[in-house]
């Protein structure tokens, strides 16, 4: 169990290192939250959807979450794959490594999450914190294994950046209340009912059950195929 916390805490530490890294983790929520929200408003209006002000507001927080720890997942798979390897043939194992790294990839979601609640409830408060909390940390969750699947199957830095740009565009013009026919395709986006939930909570409503039930069972399979992920990243492969 040391080891493995060991291990986890210097896969933090190496993500949070660069001075860059800690800056936008503060710039990207408040960019999100201010600026990115009335952006959301316009586009919504455009395509005749219903999304409000506040409620923008409330889902840009989860919008921040998502996009920085799918990237963040990302380069955890992408750029470390020798690394990891090196670790499993130590004696850690493939297991283990893969433990520490959805590990230390939840505690960066969480980091996150918390820099996103914090902004958003200066920027506009929140009918239900704790919800909104736990919508946000949804967000991140689900683009934390988005990022890893990403991260395994594509090593080039700049596709596989663009491509969780890609899936993050779709996903976040493509949501509840974005537009007319944002029911039809939005529902079958991996981040509906986080953002129903995170909606609700900003405004004050009660959040439906099924919007929790949608949360956590996609929420838990994002993180198993991001651990699946990390695992393969880290298996050593037996020469043919």
């Amino acid at each position: 169990m040391s080891a493995f916390v060991v291990t986890s805490g210097s896969y933090v530490r190496e993500q949070l290192r660069a001075p860059l890294t800690l800056a936008l983790l503060v710039a990207i929520p408040v960019f999100f939250v201010l600026i990115f929200a009335s952006v959301l408003g316009e586009f919504s209006r455009a395509l005749g959807g219903t999304l409000q002000a506040r409620s923008a507001t409330a889902i840009s927080a989860g919008w921040a979450a998502a996009l920085l720890s799918g990237t963040l997942a990302y380069f955890m798979v992408s750029s470390s794959r020798s690394a990891d390897r090196r670790l499993a043939l130590a004696g850690l194992g493939p297991v283990r490594v893969a433990l520490s790294r959805i590990a230390a990839a939840l505690a960066l979601g969480a980091i996150v999450t918390i820099v996103a609640f914090l902004t958003l409830w200066v920027r506009s408060g929140i009918g239900h914190p704790w919800h909104g909390l736990v919508a946000i940390f949804a967000f991140a969750a689900i683009y934390i294994g988005i990022g890893a699947v990403v991260g395994a199957l594509v090593s080039d830095p700049l596709g596989g950046s663009l491509l969780v740009l890609a899936v993050f565009s779709v996903d976040a013009f493509s949501g509840p209340q974005m537009s007319s026919a944002a029911s039809g395709i939005g529902t079958y986006l991996p981040t509906y009912h986080a953002a129903n939930l995170l909606i609700a909570a900003g405004v004050g409503d009660r959040s439906p059950l099924v919007d929790w039930r949608g949360v956590a069972l996609i929420a838990l399979g994002a993180l198993g195929v991001a651990l699946a992920a990390f695992w393969l990243s880290a298996r050593v492969r037996s020469p043919r």
